[in-house]
C-alpha cells in the first residue's frame, strides 16, 4: 500500500515539531511519513534512501543547516523541497530564501504549526502546499555544484540618460519557484540600469523582509521593499510587501493597497501589471516567470493593450510553468524566453527608439 502513497521525509531537529508535521501529514490519505532526521546530515544520507516524494526542511540545525542540506540534495538526489522555518530566528527569512536559491520550492513560516499544533487551518495550509509540491519535477541545481556562478551581464554601451517622460519600467510576477529566476534575472542585467524594477513574487509571510536581502546581496544592486507614496529610482528593485497589492502610478509613484485578493493572491501580479499599463503604457516591459495558477495573465492583457512588451519564461527553464503558460494562451506574450536569455532581451527593449502615438507624442 506504502508505494502508492506519496512519501514523505520530515527534517527538524525539534521533536515536538516533527511530531506536529508528522501528523498533519498523516491526515491525508495520500501521504505518508516515511522518515524523519533530525539534521542536514542525517538528510542528505536518507534521500538516496527513502527516495521521497517530498522533503520538508526546517533551516535552523545543528551540524548541517537547512540551506546547506539543499544544496546538498538539489546537487546530487534533486527532490522537491518545502522549507518549514522560522523567518526570524537567526536571519531564517534571508537563510531560508537562499535555499530557495538553490532549488528549494517554497518556504512556510513555523511558528503558526508550533503555536497551534495540527490546528485544522495551519495544518490545511500546510497540507495544501505539500499537496501542490509533491507532484512536482525538480532536476539538478547547477547552483548547488558551483558555488561562484559566474554569471555574464550584457556588454554594452552605458545608456543614454533619458527624460523622465521616457522612463521606462519593468515589471516582474513570480510564485513557486520564482525567487531563483527573479535572481538569475537580476544578476545578469547591466549595471547602471536606466529603469526601475517592480517585482511581485508570491511568498509566505514573514519572508518577505529576507527575500529582499538575499536577492540585494545575490544581484549585487539596491533591493528595496516598496514603500507607498515613494518614488521608484531608476536602477534600483522594488518587492511587494507581504500580503499587500503594489500598484504603480503616474512618475513611478508607489502605492500599496490591502484591496481583495486578485487571482487569489496578494499581492498580485495582475494589479501590478494592470497600474503599469495605465501609468507606463508603451514604456512598460512586463515579465511573468515561473509559477502555480493564472495570477499576471489578465494584468499583463492589460499591458500589452496599453502598447507594452511582455515575456514570459518558457516551459524548460520553469520550475511551473502555470502562470507564464496562462499568459501565453492569453495571446498576450510577445516572447517566450529561457531565464537566461532574458536580460539581454530587456538590454534590446530599453535601447530602441520608443513607438511614436499618433497624436506624435512618445
Amino acid at each position: 500500500m506504502l508505494q502508492h502513497l506519496k512519501r514523505i521525509l520530515i527534517v527538524d531537529d525539534s521533536p515536538f515539531m516533527c511530531e506536529c508535521l508528522s501528523q498533519v501529514v498523516n491526515t491525508d490519505p495520500h501521504l505518508a511519513v516515511v522518515g524523519v532526521a533530525h539534521d542536514g546530515v542525517e538528510a542528505v544520507a536518507l534521500v538516496p534512501k527513502l527516495h521521497p516524494d517530498l522533503v520538508i526542511m526546517d533551516i535552523n540545525m545543528p551540524r548541517m543547516d537547512g540551506f546547506e542540506a539543499t544544496k546538498q540534495i538539489m546537487a546530487y538526489h534533486p527532490t522537491p523541497i518545502l522549507i518549514v522555518s522560522s523567518a526570524e530566528a537567526n536571519r531564517g527569512a534571508e537563510r531560508a530564501c537562499r535555499a530557495l536559491g538553490y532549488g528549494a520550492l517554497e518556504v512556510l513560516e513555523r511558528e503558526p504549526l508550533e503555536v497551534s499544533g495540527r490546528a485544522g487551518v495551519v495544518g490545511g495550509e500546510l497540507l495544501r502546499r505539500v499537496n501542490s509540491l509533491v507532484e512536482m519535477s525538480v532536476i539538478t541545481h547547477p547552483l548547488a555544484r558551483l558555488e561562484r556562478p559566474i554569471i555574464a551581464r550584457p556588454t554594452a554601451e552605458p545608456f543614454a540618460a533619458l527624460p523622465a517622460s521616457e522612463e521606462r519600467l519593468l515589471a516582474v510576477a513570480a510564485s513557486t519557484g520564482g525567487p531563483q529566476a527573479v535572481s538569475a534575472l537580476l544578476k545578469m542585467l547591466p549595471k547602471p540600469l536606466p529603469c526601475a524594477v517592480a517585482v511581485v513574487q508570491h511568498i509566505s509571510s514573514g519572508f518577505t523582509r529576507g527575500l529582499v536581502e538575499w536577492l540585494e546581496a545575490e544581484a549585487q544592486r539596491p533591493v528595496r521593499m516598496a514603500i507607498h507614496g515613494a518614488r521608484m529610482e531608476p536602477g534600483t528593485v522594488y518587492i511587494a510587501p507581504t500580503d499587500t497589492h503594489l500598484r504603480i502610478a503616474g512618475h513611478g509613484i508607489m502605492r500599496l493597497t490591502d484591496e481583495p485578493l486578485c487571482d487569489g493572491q496578494r499581492p498580485s501580479g495582475t494589479v501590478l501589471f494592470s497600474s503599469v499599463a495605465s501609468a507606463y503604457r508603451e514604456r512598460a516591459i512586463g515579465v511573468i516567470l515561473s509559477g502555480m495558477g493564472s495570477d499576471g495573465a489578465e494584468g499583463l492583457r492589460h499591458l500589452k493593450a496599453a502598447g507594452g512588451v511582455v515575456m514570459a519564461q518558457d516551459e524548460r527553464s520553469c520550475v511551473v510553468f502555470g502562470m507564464p503558460k496562462a499568459a501565453i494562451q492569453l495571446g498576450v506574450v510577445d516572447r517566450v524566453l529561457p531565464v537566461d536569455q532574458m536580460a539581454e532581451a530587456v538590454v534590446q527593449l530599453l535601447r530602441q527608439p520608443l513607438p511614436v502615438r499618433r497624436n506624435g507624442r512618445h
